[in-house]
């Protein structure tokens, strides 16, 4: 099987999002380059330095499935029922959306509790590797023990408040990351993938 990786950009004071689920900067990187990624569904391509692309392609081409949290399903609609990455997703929920259907939705599912949820997309993605949406997802992943990987997108920019990469419960305070496996310099961001330490 593959690895289960977190992944997000993030800002330098360890930000993905607003508490309002707005980016600001922090995808300025997906349009400053000369290198066209196409992307699956209806998200435009992304124009990347050469850097970026290849570390993008590469991330993109390892994955077999996602998990993501409710809020960024609902936040997105669903993707429509096609991620951008062209990839089974596993939404970690509760509640299970009763009205929500496009073409491709056979390839969400909805699944309660995060040690069954990666479990199910490792199953979905087989020998590829599991991405792990940062924020409260990426936190219990990392507090159960099941993150391989943590690899972000670092973005000079600060934000100063809102959402954070991992959002962890009180038991997985202290927990360590080895020193990076890869470093990659984008413009306007670094790329960096860090083990986790068991």
């Amino acid at each position: 099987m593959g690895k289960v990786i977190a992944n997000a950009s993030m800002s330098l004071d360890g930000y993905i999002a607003y508490d309002d689920d707005t980016i600001g900067d922090l995808f300025e990187w997906y349009q400053n380059g000369d290198v066209e990624v196409v992307n699956a569904g209806d998200l435009p391509p992304f124009r990347l330095t050469a850097p970026s692309a290849e570390y993008w392609m590469g991330w993109v081409s390892s994955l077999g499935a996602l998990v993501v949290g409710r809020t960024l399903f609902d936040v997105t609609d669903g993707w429509k029922g096609t991620h951008p990455l062209d990839v089974p997703v596993v939404v970690l929920t509760h509640e299970p959306p009763t009205d929500w259907s496009y073409p491709g939705s056979e390839n969400f599912h909805f699944i309660a509790g995060i040690e069954a949820a990666i479990d199910a997309a490792r199953r979905i993605a087989g020998d590829l590797n599991v991405g792990v949406a940062a924020g409260v997802v990426a936190g219990q992943a990392l507090d159960a023990g099941l993150l391989h990987e943590v690899s972000i997108d670092l973005v000079p920019i600060l934000m100063g408040s809102g959402k954070r990469f991992f959002e962890l419960p009180s038991t997985a305070h202290g927990a360590r990351l080895g020193d990076p496996t890869s470093i990659i310099e984008g413009r306007r961001v670094t790329h960096v993938t860090f083990p986790v330490e068991r």
